[in-house]
């Protein structure tokens, strides 16, 4: 996805976008492909499945995390 429509989308100031998106990158958490004179940005699911797996056995001491909140923030 481009990080302008991202940036639309989620109501974020694309710079602030464009700051997070670089460090998700730096982490292997998004895959960027070059497309032009634009960057495509794409989830890696596959490290996020492997990070949560290691956040639930690791922080949340192998229970399931439930969220409770609108905002979508798990309580562990």
């Amino acid at each position: 996805m481009l990080p302008s429509v991202l940036a639309d989308q989620l109501g974020v100031a694309r710079n602030t976008l464009s700051f997070h998106l670089k460090e998700l990158a730096h982490a292997g958490l998004v895959s960027v492909e070059p497309q032009g004179r634009n960057l495509i940005y794409r989830a890696d699911f596959s490290q996020m499945d492997g990070l949560l797996g290691y956040l639930t056995e690791h922080c949340c001491q192998g229970a399931l995390c439930e969220i409770s909140d609108p905002a979508g923030r798990g309580t562990c």
